[in-house]
């Protein structure tokens, strides 16, 4: 093995050796990489930062295909062979390995993530207990409040959530120990010692509704507590005393969305964003209002507080409106909105970077953005690495250098970001911006592709062997892509795609113009596409959100027949087969069963298949068709973790259910690897599971990804193509 010598140190291994990364312990990678200068070590710590919150539970092999990957989604194909080639008691045995990916979650400045929720996390604030920097993060849903150590990154602790859940949470210093306030469900605040995550005093109550906004301030030397509710109220609390100070604040514009405090003239106020689009401000020790800021937008949802240059200012984020900052003094906007009418911010936080005040706002998108408040342009690009919207953040100082903490909306985990300038990774393959819905394969040209679609509404043609686009990605109508099916069209490869609309759209595989007119028919929602043969005539099926199905002949364009109708459900999945000559088709849905229809008359099959228990998931393909010793099956993956196997000829399940996943499967397909026919699960416990359709066995060990698997499918010549977040990756058997 290479080394080199550390400073003051011994031999140490190289930090991008690929058998250390995948191997030593998480301390001692992270310390030798932050110890050596020169961009490879700076890649490789990027690299490893990626997914080193998954690398504890991933075991050798899936730590290997973590990095390997990521690897590759930083854009260095040769770092990703080294790694997925290091020795890790494998053998021999064959493996999937990284042919490429994409890298648009992927960000060189992100810290580390902290694990430990599993729902949305909907509240995140800061602090420090004993001179260590520290982050309380909230989720509603799973009702957990967790204390986090940000130096380490690991969980201290705990706090009691009580009969209620916590929507929000704030910190702040009583009597030299920080604490957590917390606005519950049933309209109560509590209060938490940090160090002990023991409750102090009595809940807080006078709000008749939920305490959906808290902040803390300084009175008089005293810490306070103030609480904002959809009653439409704000209170303040002395937390010495215990007791209410003045006069509930109240005002006629509905329910109080966001809270602040600052210092204005000397004196603290108290800052609330309201339902219907207007903040008010406050003097706390008087309970007279102060001002309106006008124009704020519908629902201020966020705001925070600062000084710029002496001045305090509120930055707010406001529903479909935008982001923008005022002078608390004169009530009037400071400059250009920092963000347009098309994002929409949930979150807001602010700290300083190098002495220069920013705002952090967290966006529907997923994104996180930085903004210089003294001249309102972005610092850098936007952080991404959340798949759904960012709903909270807040900012800390550690180790000298400023962070944000983010929780996001569906991934239930708070990520914490670096926000000091520095050079990024230059070369990482950038996707899509929203999350992978679909994934198929064609042939445009003559060479094998991976098509994508996603919920930009954007759809893209990948080389397979080169992972780079065929053309310019089309732009759909339908604001979300949710299937997609290859087929000849007029002798031309051809992408189906369907979404939001009432409507099957066709495009060229090799030039992403339109072909023809649109498949007509369904009144509502499309929500899954197939293609087959019918007498020998290439026909188009579709799943809706009414529970039909529609045919259309791919030639004529026109519907063939009456829609197939039966699940009281949205038809999620749709696929084709031949059953003892007759070509038919097999729809999972909503309603929990499986159907089969003969195409040719347009008439169920028997009775649903109802073996599974869950739903069968809408908008992926959760069922798949494919023949084993020459019998057709349907292979169906269920919201209950589990994948079946039925056989169509007996309709009865081959084998028991299997169970290698740990949460609900996403999608499935079918295929053949080294002559076997083989069936691909994916799901939203970040996996994917081969499996030997012959003897029901897996083939090896589950693939670890960074991201649920929201799509995927198994090309013809074995590369499996997989779509995980925002990202894509196609992966082959070395």
């Amino acid at each position: 093995m290479t080394g080199h010598r550390l400073p003051g140190g011994p031999q140490a291994p190289l930090p991008t050796d690929p058998l250390f990364l995948v191997t030593a312990a998480p301390e001692q990678v992270r310390e030798q990489l932050a110890r050596t200068p020169g961009p490879a070590a700076r890649l490789a710590d990027a690299v490893y930062r990626a997914s080193a919150h998954l690398h504890g539970q991933a075991g050798p092999q899936g730590r290997r295909q973590l990095l390997a990957l990521d690897a590759a989604r930083f854009g260095d194909l040769g770092l990703s062979a080294r790694i997925a080639a290091a020795p890790v008691g494998d053998g021999a045995r064959r493996a999937w390995t990284v042919a490429w990916a994409t890298g648009s979650t992927v960000d060189h400045r992100f810290r580390q993530a902290l694990i430990g929720h599993t729902e949305r996390v909907c509240s995140v604030a800061t602090g420090a207990v004993e001179g260590r920097p520290v982050a309380v993060t909230c989720s509603s849903d799973d009702r957990t409040i967790l204390v986090w150590d940000l130096a380490t990154g690991r969980p201290v602790g705990e706090l009691p959530m009580g009969d209620s859940e916590v929507r929000a949470v704030a910190t702040g210093v009583l009597r030299g120990r920080t604490v957590a306030v917390g606005g519950s469900r049933n309209g109560a605040v509590r209060v938490w010692d940090l160090a002990t995550c023991q409750p102090v005093g009595r809940p807080l109550t006078g709000h008749t509704e939920v305490v959906g906004a808290v902040a803390t301030a300084v009175l008089d030397g005293r810490l306070h507590a103030v609480s904002g509710s959809r009653d439409g109220t704000v209170r303040i609390w002395d937390l010495t005393t215990w007791q209410p100070v003045g006069e509930t604040l109240t005002g006629d514009n509905g329910p109080v969305e966001s809270l602040a405090t600052a210092v204005m003239a000397g004196r603290p106020v108290v800052v609330a964003g309201k339902w219907d689009g207007t903040v008010q401000v406050w003097d706390p020790a008087t309970g007279q209002p102060l001002g309106l800021l006008p124009d704020c937008g519908e629902g201020v949802w966020a705001l925070a507080t600062t000084q710029v240059d002496g001045r305090p200012v509120v930055v707010t984020g406001s529903r479909h409106a935008t982001a923008r900052v005022w002078d608390l003094a004169t009530g009037r906007p400071v400059g250009e909105p920092l963000i347009g009418p098309d994002e929409t911010v949930y979150a807001l936080a602010t700290g300083s970077v190098q002495d220069r005040p920013v705002a952090v706002g967290g966006c529907l998108d997923g994104t996180v953005r930085v903004w210089d408040l003294r001249t309102g342009r972005p610092v850098g690009a936007p952080l991404t690495g959340h798949v759904d919207g960012v709903w909270t953040v807040a900012t800390a100082v550690v180790g000298g250098r400023t962070v944000a903490v983010t929780g996001g909306n569906e991934d239930g985990e708070a990520r914490v970001w670096d926000l000091s300038p520095s050079l990024p990774v230059a070369g990482v393959p950038r996707s899509h911006t929203g999350e992978v819905r679909a994934v198929a394969s064609t042939e445009p040209g003559g060479l094998p592709a991976a098509v994508t679609s996603s919920r930009d509404g954007t759809v893209r043609v990948w080389g397979l062997a080169s992972g780079r686009p065929r053309a310019e990605a089309v732009i759909s109508p339908s604001r979300s892509v949710e299937a997609l099916a290859g087929a000849l069209v007029d002798g031309r490869p051809a992408v189906l795609t369907a979404g939001w609309e009432n409507v099957v759209r066709v495009w060229d595989g090799a030039t992403g113009q339109p072909l023809g007119e649109p498949l007509v028919g369904h009144t509502g929602p499309v929500r899954s596409l197939a293609v087959g043969t019918l007498g020998g005539t290439r026909v188009a099926l579709a799943g809706g959100e009414d529970g039909s199905v529609r045919v259309w002949d791919l030639a004529t364009r026109r519907l063939i027949g009456q829609p197939l109708t039966g699940h009281y459900g949205q038809v999620g999945s749709v696929a084709t087969a031949e059953l003892e000559g007759r070509t038919v088709a097999v729809t999972g849905s909503w309603d929990t069963t499986v159907r089969l229809w003969d195409l040719a008359s347009g008439t169920p099959l028997g009775s649903p298949l109802t073996g599974t228990i869950g739903l069968v998931r809408a908008m992926a393909r959760t069922v798949a068709t494919a023949q084993v010793e020459g019998r057709p099956v349907a292979v169906v993956g269920g919201w209950d973790t589990t994948v079946q196997v039925w056989d169509l000829a007996t309709r009865q399940p081959v084998g028991a259910p299997h169970t290698a996943h740990t949460d609900r499967v996403q999608a499935v397909a079918t295929g053949v690897v080294n002559g076997r026919p083989v069936a691909v699960s994916g799901s939203r416990d970040r996996t994917v599971q081969v499996w030997d359709l012959t003897d029901g066995r897996p083939l090896g060990s589950p693939l670890a990804f960074p991201g649920p698997i929201g799509a995927l499918t198994l090309c013809q010549d074995g590369r499996l193509v997989v779509g995980f977040g925002w990202e894509v990756a196609v992966l082959a058997l070395r």
